[in-house]
């Protein structure tokens, strides 16, 4: 592929990108009101379908609230798990990680959707797609959420549970009808600059049509 070379402003914003890490652990200090907008006011900048914006965000710093959460979600994980007939001190030590991971952020931001303004359709086949739609432009504000911490010198990262409990998110936080908990993005001042990731090479996800490699 004939790549044209990148200006040097276009170059550093490549770098930027490629140089977020995924952080776990923070250092105590509170993210500044100020910082918590901005994360949010990009997020919200983020590509949609139909320009619908179904993306809703659920800040979290109180101490209480963060433990409340972490330990319903952990409940539920122990529940599920040993129902799978895992052993029981394997599942006891991945509640514990994910109890210390919510727990020991300074800022838990709980990214949801909501499909009311989405279409709607007398169909399955439609409805679906329309869901997926609505996942898939969270998704984006999630990654401009990560992007814009990263810019202003905070470490991120997304933990993807809720999915497999959001019945259980929902009722911990009396989230509004609707809402639907997407993943949860622990925010702070790193505490180390995380580790290097490991990443296919493009032509591993990589196809063209026969049109297109002649």
């Amino acid at each position: 592929m004939n790549v044209p070379k990148p200006a040097k402003a276009s170059r550093a914003a490549l770098e930027f990108i490629s140089g977020r890490r995924s952080i776990r652990r923070y250092l105590p200090e509170p993210v500044e009101p100020g910082s918590l907008e901005q994360i949010l006011q990009a997020a919200a900048w983020a590509p949609s379908a139909h320009n619908r914006q179904p993306w809703r965000f659920v800040p979290i710093a109180a101490a209480a609230s963060k433990e409340r959460l972490a330990r319903a979600m952990g409940d539920r994980l122990s529940t599920d798990r040993l129902a799978d007939g895992d052993d029981p001190t394997a599942v006891a030590r991945d509640v514990a990680r994910s109890f210390a991971r919510i727990t020991s952020a300074p800022l838990v931001i709980l990214v949801c959707l909501e499909m009311g303004a989405m279409d709607q359709y007398p169909d399955s086949r439609r409805r679906e797609a329309e869901h997926i739609m609505a996942i898939q432009s969270t998704a984006m504000a999630t990654q401009n959420l990560l992007l814009s911490a990263h810019a202003l010198g905070l470490g991120a990262s997304v933990m993807c549970a809720p999915l497999f409990c959001q019945d259980t998110v929902a009722a911990t936080l009396a989230l509004p009808a609707g809402w639907e908990p997407q993943a949860l993005v622990t925010v702070g001042l790193p505490a180390d600059r995380g580790k290097p990731p490991v990443r296919h090479a493009l032509a591993d996800c990589l196809w063209l049509p026969p049109d297109e490699s002649a």
